[in-house]
Formats: structure tokens, C-alpha cells, sequence
């Protein structure tokens, strides 16, 4: 078990190295993880979530947080209807509404409530609009991305026995046929660009 743990931790590193090279994430900005433990397992869904894979998922998350400066939300299971546990300065910093529950690994999933134990100040908020995303053990976390979703590929297809899939966001194109969209392409000298 603790050889599968830490290619768990290895993996999921590998992974967040690559999807922060192709979203180009920055500090303050919101990874969304969506986790089957049970999946990961190899089991089905919801049926034999563990606290030792959360901790080896959770120890590669922090580890990129804290590198990185990112913010993560750690979606719940469907009985808490995917609420999200994140930092209270998260909620405050992007305005989101607090919902009353704890996530339980029976209410909420093995990672969700692994997270609460863990986070500095967490709680619940209900909805949120991430800027990218990891979803391990297809638990759905398209709901809770930005528009709009890209898909990112990553060298590591799997986490365990669960498939995993990125996503980065971007903003809309808007406009038509004379619409410019990067600072490049634009004539206008007197267009501020940022860094």
C-alpha cells in the first residue's frame, strides 16, 4: 500500500506540474479538485473511500499551493450536492455564499472531509467558478469551471486505477470578424498592454 501512496503523491505532482504549465495559474487563482478515493482504489464510486489515499492526493496539492500560491476547492460528493470546502479567505476574497454542513467520507467524500480536517479556517460554499480543474475518478466537475473549459492532456492518464482529466478555463471571444484578441495582433499603440 504505501508503494501505490506514494506513486499517488509522484503522479498527481507530475500532473500539477504539467496543468500549471499549460493554464499558467496565478496566485490567487481557484484549482478545483473533484476525487474519488474509491475510484482511485479501484473500486466503484462512493463504495470504499480511504483517508490514506486522500492524504497522498492532499500531499501533492499542498505542495503545489504552496509553491504556487494557487487557491483549491475540493469538490464534495453528490449527497452535499458538490458543494465545495475551500480557505474562509477564499469564500471572502470571491464573494461566495457559506453553506451549513461538514463533509463527512460518507457525505461528502473521503477527500472533501480529508480537506476540512486539514485546510487552515475551511468551510462550505455551494457553488464557485474555478480558472482550472482536475477531476479524478470522473466525479463531474465541469459545473464548477469558468467559462470557457479547455481541455488539457497530461502525460499521466491515470491516478491509481482512476482516470483523471484537466481542464484550464479562458475568457469568452467575443466579437466577429474584426474583433482582435491578443495585444500582438493589435495596431492601436495606444493600447495598454499588462504584464
Amino acid at each position: 500500500m504505501s508503494d501505490l501512496l506514494s506513486r499517488i503523491t509522484e503522479d498527481l505532482s507530475t500532473v500539477l506540474d504539467e496543468l500549471n504549465q499549460k493554464a499558467s495559474l496565478k496566485e490567487g487563482q481557484i484549482l478545483v479538485i473533484g476525487t474519488s478515493t474509491s475510484e482511485v482504489k479501484g473500486e466503484h464510486i462512493g463504495t470504499a473511500g480511504t483517508t490514506e489515499i486522500a492524504d497522498a492526493i492532499w500531499k501533492a496539492l499542498d505542495r503545489c499551493q504552496k509553491k504556487t500560491g494557487i487557491q483549491l476547492a475540493f469538490q464534495c460528493c453528490e449527497h452535499l450536492n458538490r458543494a465545495l470546502v475551500v480557505e474562509e479567505t477564499t469564500a471572502r476574497d470571491y464573494r461566495l455564499d457559506e453553506v451549513a454542513a461538514i463533509p463527512m467520507p460518507r457525505a461528502g467524500g473521503s477527500m472533501a472531509a480529508f480537506a476540512y480536517r486539514h485546510m487552515n479556517c475551511p468551510v462550505l460554499v455551494e457553488s464557485i467558478q474555478a480558472h482550472a480543474g482536475i477531476d479524478i475518478g470522473d466525479t463531474f466537475i465541469g459545473m464548477h469551471l469558468r467559462p470557457v473549459a479547455v481541455p488539457v492532456r497530461s502525460s499521466v492518464k491515470a491516478l491509481g486505477d482512476a482516470h483523471i482529466t484537466l481542464a484550464r478555463t479562458r475568457p469568452k471571444l467575443i466579437g466577429g470578424e474584426r474583433a482582435v484578441y491578443t495585444s500582438e495582433s493589435s495596431t492601436d499603440e495606444n493600447n495598454p498592454t499588462c504584464e
